[in-house]
């Protein structure tokens, strides 16, 4: 449980702050910022976030597996599985999109556009208060979904591994 939870703070913990990051970033409009921030989320997405978040549902798949209290039919697992799924396509699909297309921009020189990609982005990550508000269904999904993931056990009244009768 440890090492579950170890991975979802990290995933979690890289969103928040790069989302803060890019806040602050944007809000600023230093185009040499927005670039550096850019170039960084190459680096951390792979080497930080990815490896979290596949820890994250290895672990979690193994803990079911290991738990007498826990299986695949309960329903909030099934719920958990289908938010981090959500996360997880929200990231690949749209961030990843919009976070190489700042980088391309931030390279040729486009700090308009580079910009533009970033708040795109962060659009992913929550509310971009450098940037208009927008009132959009998606707004902030994939750290919604993930801190709605991570409390469902407790919020459902879900067995805890300790109820087993060995050490939690």
């Amino acid at each position: 449980m440890f090492l579950h939870v170890l991975a979802a703070m990290i995933w979690l913990g890289g969103l928040v702050t790069l989302g803060a990051l890019a806040t602050q970033v944007l809000r600023g409009g230093e185009p040499d910022a927005i670039a550096r921030l850019v170039r960084s989320l190459r680096v951390v997405g792979p080497l930080v976030l990815a490896p979290a978040m596949v820890a994250v549902l290895g672990f979690g798949i193994w803990l079911v597996l290991d738990s007498d209290a826990w299986d695949f039919g309960q329903t909030w697992i099934w719920l958990a599985l289908a938010l981090f799924a959500a996360a997880f396509l929200i990231g690949a699909i749209f961030q990843s999109r919009a976070a190489i297309g700042a980088e391309r921009a931030a390279a040729a020189g486009d700090e308009s556009e580079a910009a533009r990609q970033l708040r795109r982005w962060s659009w992913g990550m929550g509310p971009d208060r450098g940037a208009p508000r927008r009132d959009h269904l998606g707004h902030g999904h994939q750290a919604r979904f993930m801190t709605g993931a991570i409390g469902m056990p407790a919020e459902l009244g879900a067995p805890r591994r300790r109820d087993r009768g060995r050490p939690g």
